[in-house]
Formats: C-alpha cells, sequence, structure tokens
C-alpha cells in the first residue's frame, strides 16, 4: 500500500470515530436527562401518595378487600352414551350412601365402620 493511501485511511477512521464519540455523549445526555426526569416522576407521585394516605379515610379490613375467587370448572367432551352412563353410576352411589346413613342412623352402634365402596 502507499503511503497516501494508508493516511487517508487512518483520517477516515479518526473521523469517524470522532463522529462516534459525539453520537455517544448526545445519547448519555439523553440518558441522563431521561433518568432525572423519570427520578422527579417518582417524587412527585410519591408526595401525593403520602398526601392520599394523611387525607385517607381507615383501611378496610384485609377479608373485605379481597376477591372472592371462582374456580371455574372445566366441561368434559363426552359422548350423551358416556354421559348417561356416568349419571346412572352416580345416581347408584348416591343411593347407596343414602342408604349406608339410613342405616347407620336406625341401628345403634356397634363400633364397626360401615364402607360405601364395599356395599
Amino acid at each position: 500500500m502507499k503511503l497516501k493511501n494508508i493516511r487517508k485511511k487512518i483520517e477516515r477512521l479518526e473521523a469517524r470515530i470522532q463522529k462516534d464519540s459525539r453520537r455517544i455523549t448526545k445519547l448519555k445526555r439523553k440518558l441522563n436527562a431521561l433518568k432525572a426526569a423519570k427520578a422527579q416522576e417518582r417524587q412527585k407521585k410519591a408526595a401525593t401518595r403520602a398526601v392520599e394516605r394523611q387525607t385517607a379515610p381507615a383501611p378496610m379490613p384485609v377479608e373485605a378487600k379481597r376477591p372472592e375467587i371462582r374456580v371455574v370448572k372445566r366441561k368434559l367432551n363426552l359422548t350423551p352414551e358416556r354421559r348417561a352412563a356416568l349419571a346412572a353410576a352416580m345416581k347408584a352411589r348416591w343411593a347407596a350412601k343414602r342408604a349406608a346413613a339410613e342405616a347407620a342412623a336406625s341401628e345403634p352402634s356397634t363400633g364397626q365402620v360401615l364402607i360405601v365402596g364395599q356395599l
């Protein structure tokens, strides 16, 4: 390479570096200004919250604040035949449970426990 070309390349590199350093300082100034604005906004919010706390009525009990949590049951994708079979099984189970409760209520306690699944 010729000396002239190397000098020109060096000059171009130095110009680019100087231009980038100017960009960096400009961005740093913007960043600092944004940080200061955010800090000022936070202080303003804190001051308004403090004023609201002083003028606010007594806090409500914790139980009153909590919303009710509802459990959403998912819908089963059942065929009509399977749904009918499940309904029949549940009805039989409930009938057995009622019968066991009636039998336990009518008979005096002997210390034995009747398990519904063993009928």
